[in-house]
């Protein structure tokens, strides 16, 4: 620790830095805070009243701070505290919820809270880079963001274990408020470990993260400055009911519409077949998904007379299951303000081909317990686990016989907690908050539609020009989620600090492929735009060898 040596900081910094050492406030040298030597130490067992945490809670503590040396082992976040604590529940029977909080050592007076995934329940650490970021980036904590998250409010066994749930106060945690909380606690940590609190608040995450993202600003439009959200599940509630109905339209009339693995790739197959090339580029990637809609008909590989011929066609139930998850889903009332699902995107670039994000490898789910996503298959397991614990909060309720309309009542309590769809993003667009809000086409656990849904409900909110000044929407082609045929990488942190703070808005961006062994890059388009190939052939792999387009052709 030379950097923080009295004889240093007297020689450099001279007496006002050695009283505000005294003090335990931190030194601006240069646009950076220096993190006191003190500072760390001083957070063990440092206790955070209920009244400084904007939401119900019994207050926090610091349960560990420990400091982190530049040259400790695998660290590659530079010198820094890491400060472990917990959110205390209102019920003695409730969870806690743990964080996590990063001070840099030099400390550019930003702050960024980093999202979870699936049902939360695993500390997110701060640690690493931000979701899609490139290889080989430096972290936001190396570049002197503090850095913070949580776990959601409890712990899980699995991704989708849905037993907290059963829990009010869990639930209410990890459908709306766990984020506020662990931003309060981490803000009163910085403001003691620095003397002040951040110039800039930022959220990054993507899928439960991306939904968390969005709840920040639309619930908590004071607390952050800007939010990335990647591939967002922001209506939990709609959004696992229809992909319940994905598991039981395959396994409906004892199965007779279930596509097997071999049968999805056929689909998929022919979907590249008669679409790839429709962007100008033979390379794998669909970018003209508009064109495809119109070039490629499912009826195309029925089945001659329409029974299951085997896996080199469709039987006439397999193409009306198709069908059926290739349009919206209607529960028959509102969700969060929401009556619709949008589609599947399996005829647009979806794979659907790996089994713990497609459908089932068997034409029925597992008995009795179905937790297993391997083998029920994802879309059907989420939705078959929020219905269990979060709906009927029923262990035993069989999700193939559950009926929407029964328990309409608590499915749109439910979407009130967790559900951020018709939830006004006003104030934060009115005090200057900005979004960036992507995602890929191909992907198939929260289809691109969701997305384009909740971007279309802000310009009927606000109108195009006035979503233009706070929102960026850009949809990838090739992207699932977080992979895919062209697994997106590109800085959407710094993008995002460009905007708030130097007012550069972004506009076409450009993402490399981090697929290995990849050599190749593509411009991110704003949308409705989408990459179209304009260069010599040899040049398919550069991103200037494309234009943002609109239209089908």
């Amino acid at each position: 620790m030379k950097h923080f040596s009295w004889i240093c900081l007297t020689a450099s910094l001279g007496f006002l830095a050695i009283t505000s050492l005294l003090f335990g406030a931190g030194t601006d040298t240069g646009g950076l805070i220096m993190l006191p030597e003190s500072s760390c130490a001083n957070l063990q067992g440092f206790s955070i009243p209920a009244s400084a945490i904007g939401l119900p809670s019994s207050g926090a503590v610091v349960k560990t701070a420990t400091l982190i040396s530049a040259t400790a082992d695998k660290n590659v976040n530079g010198e820094f505290c890491k400060v472990l604590g917990t959110v205390n529940p209102v019920s003695s029977t409730a969870p806690g919820m743990e964080f996590e909080v990063n001070l840099p050592a030099r400390w550019n007076k930003r702050a960024v809270q980093m999202g979870g995934g699936g049902y939360d329940g695993e500390l997110v650490t701060g640690l690493d880079t931000e979701p899609m970021a490139p290889p080989n980036s430096e972290t936001p904590l190396k570049k002197g963001y503090v850095t913070l998250g949580g776990d959601g409010g409890h712990k899980s066994a699995w991704a989708f274990d849905g037993r907290w749930a059963m829990d009010d106060e869990a639930l209410l945690n990890y459908g709306r408020q766990s984020i506020k909380k662990v931003h309060d606690a981490a803000l009163e940590i910085i403001r003691k470990a620095y003397g002040r609190a951040p110039d800039r608040f930022y959220f990054v995450g993507g899928s439960q993260g991306g939904h968390e993202a969005l709840d920040a600003a639309a619930r908590y439009p004071d607390d952050y400055d800007g939010v990335v959200s990647h591939f967002p599940a922001y209506n939990v509630t709609m959004l696992h009911l229809g992909s319940l109905n994905v598991g039981r339209t395959m396994y409906a009339n004892g199965g007779a519409g279930w596509i097997s693995p071999a049968k999805t790739k056929l689909i998929t197959d022919a979907v590249y077949a008669a679409c790839d090339k429709l962007d100008g580029a033979q390379d794998g990637i669909i970018s003209n998904v508009k064109g495809c809609n119109k070039a490629f008909d499912i009826n195309s590989l029925r089945c001659p007379g329409g029974s299951d011929g085997g896996d080199s066609c469709l039987s006439d139930a397999q193409i009306e299951a198709v069908r059926k998850i290739t349009s919206d889903y209607k529960p028959g009332f509102t969700i969060a303000g929401a009556d619709t699902f949008p589609k599947w995107a399996l005829l647009e670039g979806s794979l659907f081909q790996v089994s713990t994000f497609g459908v089932a490898p068997k034409p029925g789910p597992s008995r009795p317990e179905m937790t297993s996503a391997i083998n029920n298959g994802l879309l059907f397991s989420v939705g078959e686990q929020t219905v269990k614990y979060i709906i009927t909060r029923n262990p035993d309720q069989d999700p193939l016989s559950f009926d929407e309309q029964q328990w309409k009542d608590r499915i749109m309590k439910v979407g009130t907690i967790m559900d951020v769809t018709n939830v006004s993003l006003d104030k934060f667009r009115a005090r200057g908050g900005k979004i960036i809000l992507t995602h890929g086409t191909t992907d198939d656990f929260i289809t691109p539609h969701n997305s384009i849904a909740y971007y279309e409900r802000q310009v009927r909110e606000f109108t195009k020009p006035v979503v233009d000044r706070f929102i960026r929407f850009y949809l990838i082609p090739g992207f699932g989620h977080g992979f895919g045929p062209f697994s997106a990488q590109f800085e959407s942190l710094q993008a995002l600090q460009d905007w708030v703070e130097k007012g550069k808005a972004p506009g076409q961006l450009t993402a490399i492929d981090g697929n290995p062994n990849s050599n190749r890059s593509r411009p991110v388009c704003r949308y409705p735009s989408w990459p179209k190939f304009t260069g010599a052939s040899g040049t398919e792999n550069k991103a200037e060898s494309f234009t943002c387009a609109s239209g089908t052709k």
